[in-house]
């Protein structure tokens, strides 16, 4: 098994840690990685783009000009799509961009980024990590002291409200719990500090 040392709030060193090989040691697979991102994305989408046809834009009627002598192109209604004010090819529509992938391909992509993060040693585990009350001052030293990168990911084992807010005006800084954590997350920040809770939660759910 993996081994990591963790760290204290302070940034000191708190003993190690062994991480499941189950899900801190696998060989990361790009395809379902790409594929659980990309459906993430698409799932995210509002799908509330929309555009006039040429059967719903106002006008029309009688022919905007003489067919001859005009020294225009022959032209029968206004609301073509080549004319000003007309109607657009293919309008784009309300539409739902969602879709599912088979559940073994997405933890897969979840193995694979957390394999990661620890191979590129962006994995950083603290002991624990509260605040009595929240504190965004207190939050900027607790990333400092364990050299934390700016765009940092903060996974706790349970909702804790005062470590949310402490980093909720701490830009590239998000927080979340290891039953919520996404694939996409992950790899969108440099640094991915999950507390020691937190790691026996992931490892519950995915070993």
């Amino acid at each position: 098994m993996a081994t990591v040392t963790m760290l204290t709030m302070a940034g000191s060193e708190a003993g190690s840690l062994e991480l499941n090989d189950k899900v801190f040691a696998v060989e990361p697979n790009e395809f379902a990685v790409q594929a659980v991102i990309k459906n993430y994305l698409a799932n995210q989408r509002q799908g509330t783009q929309s555009a006039k046809t040429r059967g719903e834009v106002r006008g029309g009627g009688r022919k905007p000009f003489r067919q001859k002598g005009t020294g225009r192109h022959r032209q029968g209604h206004s609301t073509d799509p080549s004319q000003i004010g007309g109607g657009v090819v293919f309008a784009p529509k309300p539409r739902d961009y969602r879709y599912t992938l088979p559940r073994k391909l997405r933890r897969l992509a979840m193995l694979s980024a957390l394999s990661a993060k620890l191979q590129d040693k962006e994995l950083i585990v603290l002991d624990s990590l509260s605040f009595e009350e929240p504190k965004t001052k207190e939050k900027i030293k607790v990333l400092e002291n364990v050299k934390a990168a700016k765009k940092a990911l903060v996974v706790t084992d349970i909702n804790n409200d005062n470590v949310i807010r402490s980093a909720a005006n701490i830009p590239g800084v998000a927080t979340t719990t290891a039953t919520q954590i996404n694939v996409y997350e992950i790899l969108n920040h440099t640094s991915l500090i999950l507390t020691k809770d937190a790691v026996a939660k992931l490892e519950e759910v995915y070993a």
